[in-house]
């Protein structure tokens, strides 16, 4: 998909696009340098869009990694469909992040080590981020890890009513700069 059909998506729904422009390769770097995938057996993506973070989660998982990818948004998801249908042990899933825990049920999955994030929890509505953030903090428990990023710091405080640590790196090298958050219980 290039930058034209990114910004088409943008304009029709910029509520749950959240960007005018698909994140760098720097960026997703920075998102997956957190994940120790020698020893997850689960990962869980929210929000790929066009999946600069998947490509990168697909090219350093384990073959037998589980990794879901939810997408919400019919045009990106019917993409990395086509793109992603044929790599074992990857399901890419239509629907919202809120439901993750009917195909954790569905997959028979029992315990998930990260989930990366490409929601614009800035323009989501804020029930719907809280649920979200609420459901991810239980499914994770203890041990696991969330990691976003956001365009600013303003969510910070947002995010550490889910989450007891967060630690954070700014990412210059994305239109715009962005800071990854990586938040624990």
């Amino acid at each position: 998909m290039n930058a034209i059909h990114f910004i088409q998506e943008y304009i029709r729904h910029p509520r749950t696009v959240g960007a005018v422009m698909p994140s760098s390769k720097q960026l997703a770097k920075e998102m997956v340098k957190p994940i120790p995938f020698e020893k997850v057996t689960c990962i869980v993506e929210y929000g790929p869009g066009t999946g600069v973070f998947t490509d990168e989660i697909i090219q350093h998982k384990h073959p037998d990694t589980i990794f879901l990818a939810i997408e919400a948004n019919e045009t990106f998801y019917q993409m990395l469909k086509e793109k992603y249908a044929h790599v074992e042990n990857v399901y890419i899933i239509h629907d919202s992040a809120e439901n993750i825990k009917q195909y954790l049920n569905k997959y028979g999955i029992v315990k998930v080590d990260c989930i990366v994030s490409g929601l614009p929890f800035t323009s989501l509505p804020s029930s719907i981020s809280s649920f979200i953030l609420q459901e991810t903090a239980h499914v994770l428990g203890k041990e696991g890890k969330f990691i976003t990023f956001q365009y600013s710091k303003v969510k910070r405080s947002f995010f550490s009513s889910f989450f007891d640590n967060i630690d954070f790196e700014r990412v210059y090298w994305n239109v715009p700069p962005a800071y990854v958050f990586i938040c624990s219980c």
